[in-house]
Parts: C-alpha cells; sequence; structure tokens
C-alpha cells in the first residue's frame, strides 16, 4: 500500500533496481493495494491487486482485511507494509477520522505486523499521535548535493537498539529517481484527496 507511486507496477520494478527483490517470485504471497478515491468499496482488479478508496475510515478497515485475505497465513505471519500514509489526512471530510483509524490498526490490530512510513512535513502533529501509539519507530531524512538518505532507530519496545545514524547504500540517482516518481504522484493523489 505505497500510496505516494502510481501504481504496482512502478512498485515491482522499484524493488527489482533498489533490493535486487522479483516480486514476481512471490506473486502468491504478495498483495497490492492501491488508492483510488473513485471506488465507493474495496475493488478486486488482479487476483493479488486491489482498488480502494483508503480515506474513507469503513474502507481502510474493509481493504487491509480483504487484502491479507489473499495471501497465507503461515510462517511468521503476515507483514502489512504502507508508505505515504500522511497523504489521506489531506482530506478535509475523512482526515481526522482515517487518523484514528490508522492509529487504531497500529495499536490494537495484533494479528499482523504493519510498517507504516510517513513524511512529516506537512500534518506534523497528527503524525505525532501516530508516532507515539507505534510499539517501535525509525526515523529518516534526507541530504542534498550528493543526494542521500540517513535513518535511525529512534524507538524499539522493550528491547535495547543502537539508535546510531546510518546511511542507507543507494545511489543518488536511484534515490533522485524514486523521489521524482514520488513527487509527481504526490501532485496528483494530494487535490484528490483534499476534495473528499
Amino acid at each position: 500500500m505505497s500510496l505516494q507511486y502510481p501504481s504496482h507496477e512502478f512498485i515491482i520494478a522499484a524493488l527489482k533496481q533498489v533490493a535486487q527483490l522479483d516480486l514476481g517470485e512471490y506473486s502468491d504471497r504478495v498483495v497490492f493495494l492501491e488508492l483510488d478515491i473513485s471506488q465507493k468499496d474495496v475493488v478486486l482488479a488482479d487476483p493479488n491487486h486491489l482498488n480502494a478508496n483508503l480515506v474513507i475510515p469503513e474502507i481502510w478497515d474493509a481493504a487491509i482485511d480483504q487484502a491479507c485475505s489473499l495471501v497465507p497465513e503461515e510462517g511468521p505471519g503476515i507483514l502489512a507494509f504502507g508508505s505515504a500514509l500522511n497523504l489521506l489526512l489531506f482530506s478535509p471530510t475523512y482526515g481526522k477520522a482515517v487518523l484514528e483509524r490508522i492509529k487504531n490498526t497500529v495499536q490494537n490490530d495484533k494479528r499482523r505486523t504493519y510498517i507504516f512510513t510517513v513524511s512529516t512535513t506537512a500534518n506534523r502533529e497528527e503524525i505525532a499521535e501516530l508516532e507515539a501509539v507505534a510499539d517501535n519507530l525509525i526515523e529518516s531524512y534526507s541530504a542534498r548535493r550528493p543526494f542521500r538518505l540517513f535513518m535511525r532507530v529512534a524507538r524499539v519496545k522493550d528491547l535495547p537498539f543502537v539508535p546510531d545514524e546510518i546511511e542507507v547504500p543507494f545511489s543518488p540517482e536511484l534515490l533522485e529517481d524514486v523521489k521524482d516518481v514520488a513527487d509527481h504522484s504526490r501532485l496528483r493523489v494530494i487535490p484528490q484527496i483534499q476534495r473528499l
């Protein structure tokens, strides 16, 4: 569930380039959940691809449940990953309610492991609420000239951790390409969400 990218095909290509991970080898274990504000329900686009208007709180829950029902629940369990969830908060109608749903998911749904990413550039106070309920927190930031990405572990629940900052080993060119696609998509997605 990567809201800042235009399609799941981009995610497949990016993971292959960034992490040398071919999701095609795991097609029976991966489901993509794409933001589609035109939907009134969760729509199965193909066997491992759902479209849903995740801005609406009731659809948020249903979409996650349906996506998780499409993958086997074995081994260590289901990992649900979502990025740029802060985009959902731009809705004047649903922003506060969907924030509460996301917080509830993070805080109370122990059936699955959730990794959510957000930007603190906008909606800083709301994002702080979400960070406060997370068991574990990793912070990142970027620097320019050359483009670099840094991260550090800020909190791990009930375990010791090393808080040292590290540079993520991605080339500046790769980071620039990913940022360009994400920026372009955000420019399209945010105005749509602001109309909800």
